[in-house]
């Protein structure tokens, strides 16, 4: 009895099915007066014309095919890499690292969001480095895109002003060139030209580091005095359940805003690089 009622509701299913489909068929034709439709197209049109792209593999013939092959493809190489190379040997770094600090130091969560951090970051970079990046664009750039210089050259030539910022950055505080230089067993410099760059680079990226960590630290100092100071006033007062960074956090604000927080910071920044 089970299987029969089942069978008679897919049979009532069905006719239903098809009287729709049936009433859909006889109320789809075109009214009367409307244009025919037709599926041709006008031969009178001009079809759209597609390149044909063709690459070809062959052996190289000389010596210098293979050596143009591998220089490209160490370009290629070069190029995913520039945007980490670009952080890494300028001023990015400390100043991304800095910001990063503040805004941990006031507590804040949200505000302002990494991207405008890294933003800032960016920008300020930029202002920073814009004479070693007119040095590069020159001396390196502009002669191999107008084919004065090969790309050996045209390395030697932008590597040279970045070297020269690296170094005047740890004019200070070569320790870290020195524990390179220990660790590659390579003999103590006496100048800049003494140093590779693969020691440099590293070396670099340490000091940068460390000097980053020295400026957030004494960001910090002023604001943990605030959370202290405010911490021991709500335990005084018997109100340990409240989160003492609540109540801090507007007054770590105000205090930021009154002196200026932002162009001190900027401008100490500034002055850390480029004295």
């Amino acid at each position: 009895m089970k299987h029969s009622a089942f069978w008679k509701k897919v049979i009532i299913v069905i006719m239903l099915f098809s009287m729709c489909v049936s009433y859909v068929s006889a109320q789809s034709s075109f009214p009367e007066g409307s244009t025919s439709g037709r599926t041709n197209m006008d031969p009178n049109m001009t079809p759209v014309t597609i390149p044909l792209v063709d690459l070809q593999l062959r052996q190289p013939e000389t010596g210098k095919e293979v050596a143009f092959s591998l220089q490209v493809l160490l370009l290629l190489t070069v190029l995913s890499l520039a945007p980490s190379i670009l952080i890494l040997v300028t001023c990015f770094l400390r100043l991304s690292i800095v910001l990063d600090f503040i805004k941990r130091a006031l507590s804040l969560q949200q505000v302002p969001p990494t991207v405008v951090l890294n933003g800032i970051a960016f920008f300020m970079t930029l202002y920073i480095m814009w004479p070693t990046f007119n040095q590069v664009y020159k001396n390196s750039f502009k002669p191999l895109a107008d084919g004065q210089i090969g790309v050996e050259t045209a390395y030697a030539e932008a590597e040279a002003p970045l070297r020269i910022f690296m170094f005047k950055q740890m004019s200070n505080d070569t320790s870290y060139i020195s524990m390179f230089m220990s660790m590659a067993k390579l003999p103590k410099p006496n100048n800049l030209a003494d140093v590779p760059t693969y020691v440099l680079i590293p070396a670099y990226i340490l000091h940068e580091l460390t000097v980053a960590f020295k400026i957030g630290i004494m960001l910090y100092i002023p604001f943990i005095i605030i959370d202290m100071v405010v911490a021991s006033i709500l335990m005084s007062m018997g109100m340990i359940m409240l989160p003492p960074v609540q109540i801090s956090m507007p007054f770590k604000l105000m205090l930021f805003v009154l002196v200026d927080g932002w162009g001190l910071l900027t401008q100490q920044l500034f002055n850390s690089v480029i004295p």
